[in-house]
């Protein structure tokens, strides 16, 4: 540390008086319930591209085997394996009956007994079941299998049947139109149900026994028979789309149903969607089968195989820490997103590089505040250097720079800007660094809450000084030129107001509120750690100006053109210090009010870290327990899939207990759409990235630390080393290692 920077130090150590803090402020009696870190079951796929429709599935012996055109194959790896024997023709069945495999082709039925296929009949068969110890058969009638040959048991054969189940003892039969009962040797259908229907006009796909139920997929939702009664599951009862083609029992008593726009999975109630791209090569599914713990979807366009495997957060957390490592995205202190381009992955080094990077800080700092890993510190101190190097690469006393970047280097730099301008990129005097200007209210807000997180929870007497002193800078610029970011041109940037004559009139009214919100979170929070007068003087002049007035409504929600879900993200980066440190009782009540207002507006969606913000700063339930199941729902890979679900029959569910602000009124799984930064929207249905973009999960690391810290979250129960962490394997999968200069020595490093 330089000389000056020793005396800053004593100055801020004496005048100042800020002692290091060991934690944030936790409340004294929460009202919620620690969530346990308990094992769960955590989907990962992988895809077996076809270029023809594969038409059926089966897993046998712990074997895969897929029928198509062509015939019969298995899965080898990350192939499909053409057989030599079986059937060679068309296959469009394939189930396990008894303990054989039996195969419908279009040359007749086949069947497999762990040594050898043998064809028993060249009749035409359409589906198979077991009923009272025997293999019956249905197609132009209905058949008994008996040793290798198929005898007929009704009196008067009855052509063009399609499916057959077993249900209560009894056959029940089915021709595409209609569900019939055998009885004694004939189909009747008026002793099928007393009371319902199946759908008028539907057709039907495929039947299925489950427990005390036939199960009926068909082209205008899932009918179940119980008893001699018809139920129909639709979209309002939850079934996400409704034109359902085949059925499958699941290893842990679930069903999954296969759909024209994507499969399945109804677990303990809860029907869960798995879509084009991320869990299946193409929407039309044709048969499903499941093995253990894993179900495997044969669709138009190849194989979807899903496979769970028990995890804990614990444990998903170590892999997010792994994945970021080995596909590139660190950088210079900073967390990068990757996009696919000219052949290889490129780190994006666009807006706000510092402000998303301070989410996998903040995770860093709430590691280290419950584990005291020294590695978690280490990396945090240095993360935070590079927060205090974009103020110090501009030249610009109090000044951040968005994002900066090493002068040739093989990244993929935007060059947009704000409000469709070109990005300001400015140079360095060295000619070594370039950095971008025209710095946003996105980018203070960030750097504000990631000082007041490191100053409680990770600071010591080292970085304490140049910590504070940075938080001084950056909040004594906007004091000091007028409540603005003041950029090299001597201009407000486009974004970065709060001056009255922005904020109150016509040209700020949609940040009327946000920009004053984050006003009083700066000065409060200059005020706690530097404790300068002159941030008092500037909260009285801003209270003076009527801010405190538009801090309630500062979410807006009409008209619907104005509500962005970005600037969620910047009202709870506001809110949170500011609900920690303001020590105005009347002033608080008021903070308190507008965080209620927004929370209950912003809690239906079920995002974690504006859960934990809510519950950390207030005490109250904050709805842990969807936050959690946020976490575990969230996928492993990071790669940004498109997902399509506009489509769906029930998206006009709304969740009992909640009311919609806007013009979306569910908010779907990030299992059904995928894991995003806290800024992102997370009402959106659907999205076109083809898989070309690789999303950080620095904010999902921060979620889980967080909630370990305040309690949402429990310590791992398990203890096996394998359900709590992943092994570190070296290797590189995305960008290739940062190959430019080190970040420069810091003034207090020199």
């Amino acid at each position: 540390m330089c000389r000056s920077h020793r005396i800053l130090a004593s100055i801020f150590a004496l005048l100042l008086g800020t002692p290091a803090l060991a934690e944030l402020p936790k409340p004294a009696h929460p009202r919620w319930k620690s969530v346990a870190d308990s094992v769960y079951l955590q989907e990962t796929s992988r895809h077996i591209f076809s270029k023809q429709p594969l038409t059926a599935v089966a897993v046998y012996a712990g074997q895969t085997y897929v029928g198509s055109q062509d015939g019969l194959s298995t899965v080898q790896g990350d192939i499909l394996q053409k057989q030599s024997d079986g059937p060679q023709q068309a296959v469009s069945q394939l189930k396990v009956l008894g303990d054989a495999l039996w195969a419908i082709a279009a040359d007749g039925l086949w069947k497999f007994d762990r040594q050898a296929w043998t064809k028993l009949s060249v009749a035409a068969v359409a589906d198979l079941c077991m009923h009272n110890g025997r293999v019956i058969a249905a197609g132009n009638g209905l058949f008994a299998v008996d040793g290798d040959s198929l005898k007929p048991i009704l009196k008067e054969q009855t052509p063009g049947l399609r499916g057959v189940a077993s249900y209560a003892g009894t056959l029940y039969v089915h021709d595409g139109k209609q569900v019939l009962v055998l009885d004694g040797d004939k189909l009747v259908w008026e002793d099928v149900a007393d009371w319902g229907s199946l759908p008028p006009g539907a057709t039907i796909r495929q039947m299925m026994t489950q427990g005390n139920r036939l199960l009926v997929a068909t082209s205008k939702g899932l009918a179940i028979l119980r008893g001699m009664t018809w139920y129909l599951i639709q979209g309002p009862d939850g079934l996400p789309y409704e034109d359902t083609t085949c059925l499958a029992s699941g290893f842990a008593g679930d069903l999954w149903i296969g759909t024209t726009r994507g499969a399945i999975r109804n677990v303990n109630g809860e029907y869960q969607y798995f879509g084009y791209q991320r869990w299946i090569p193409n929407d039309k599914v044709n048969a499903i089968a499941c093995g253990d713990r894993v179900a495997v979807i044969a669709t138009d366009g190849g194989l979807g195989i899903i496979r769970y495997e028990p995890y804990t957060l614990a444990k998903k957390e170590g892999w997010y820490e792994r994945w970021l490592d080995e596909w590139g995205q660190k950088r210079l202190g900073f967390v990068h997103s990757l996009t696919w381009k000219d052949g290889r992955w490129l780190r994006d080094v666009c807006d706000n590089d510092v402000g998303f990077s301070t989410h996998y800080l903040a995770g860093l700092c709430f590691k280290y505040a419950v584990t005291k890993d020294p590695a978690a510190r280490a990396e945090a101190v240095d993360m935070m250097k590079s927060v205090k190097w974009s103020e110090e690469i501009t030249g610009i006393k109090g000044f951040p720079a968005r994002a900066v970047w090493a002068v040739g280097e093989k990244e993929n730099k935007d060059m947009f800007g704000s409000a469709g301008l070109p990005a300001e990129w400015n140079p360095t005097p060295d000619g070594r660094w370039q950095w971008k200007g025209d710095t946003s209210s996105d980018e203070l807000i960030a750097q504000v809450y990631i000082c007041s997180v490191f100053l409680d929870l990770v600071a010591g007497p080292e970085e304490r000084p140049w910590v504070t002193e940075h938080l001084h800078r950056i909040i004594g610029h906007i004091v000091r030129e007028g409540f603005v970011l003041r950029d090299l041109d001597g201009k407000p940037t486009r974004w970065a107001r709060w001056d009255p004559d922005y904020v109150l009139r016509p040209q700020g009214i949609h940040e009327f509120g946000l920009n004053a919100l984050e006003a009083f979170s700066f000065l409060k929070t200059a005020q706690h750690f530097t404790r300068d007068p002159k941030f008092t003087a500037a909260e009285k002049q801003i209270r003076d100006w009527g801010y405190a007035g538009n801090v309630l409504r500062q979410k807006i929600v009409f008209p619907r053109g104005w509500i962005t879900y970005f600037d969620d993200r910047l009202a709870f980066l506001s809110y949170f210090p500011l609900m920690n440190y303001e020590d105005d009782s009347a002033l608080k009540a008021r903070w308190r009010r507008s965080l209620e207002r927004s929370w209950e507006i912003k809690r239906m969606e079920a995002i974690p870290w504006f859960n934990f913000v809510y519950g950390a700063t207030t005490g109250q339930d904050c709805e842990n327990e969807r936050a959690v199941a946020f976490l575990r729902e969230a996928p492993l890979d990071m790669r940004q899939y498109s997902y399509f679900n506009s489509q769906r029959a029930d998206l006009t569910i709304v969740p009992k207990g909640y009311r919609t602000y806007g013009e979306r009124i569910r908010r779907l799984s990030p299992r059904e759409t995928a894991l995003q930064k806290w800024g992102g929207d997370f009402l959106e249905l659907d999205r076109d990235d083809k898989g070309l973009k690789v999303e950080d999960c620095g904010a999902w690391i921060e979620g889980y630390w967080m909630g370990r810290y305040y309690g949402f979250i429990t310590e791992p129960t398990a203890t096996d080393a394998a359900l709590i962490s992943v092994p570190k394997r070296g290797l590189h999968l995305g960008a290739r290692p940062y190959s430019g200069p080190p970040r420069p020595k810091l003034s207090f490093e020199k």
